[in-house]
């Protein structure tokens, strides 16, 4: 996988190998349509810089709790 930038290629990476597997077609389908979005808007939301598009919540707040240590400090 090839982000943008260098922390979304760690943290989608790390995300992805985690729960992609469990998800649903429509899981999968929602997180395409992440994919989709620009590099800097996910890591911002990831990060809690501004807020996530309501469609996203839940599936970028499940990848914000393993993305700690690489959108802010621990």
């Amino acid at each position: 996988m090839r982000r943008g930038i260098k922390e979304m290629d760690l943290i989608l990476q790390a995300f992805a190998d985690a729960h992609l597997d469990a998800f649903s077609d429509e899981d999968l389908v929602l997180y395409d349509q992440l994919l989709s979005e620009n590099d800097h808007d996910i890591y911002g939301w990831v990060g809690g810089q501004f807020p996530t598009p309501a469609q996203y919540l839940d599936l970028v707040t499940q990848i914000a709790k393993g993305a700690e240590g690489v959108t802010r400090p621990d």
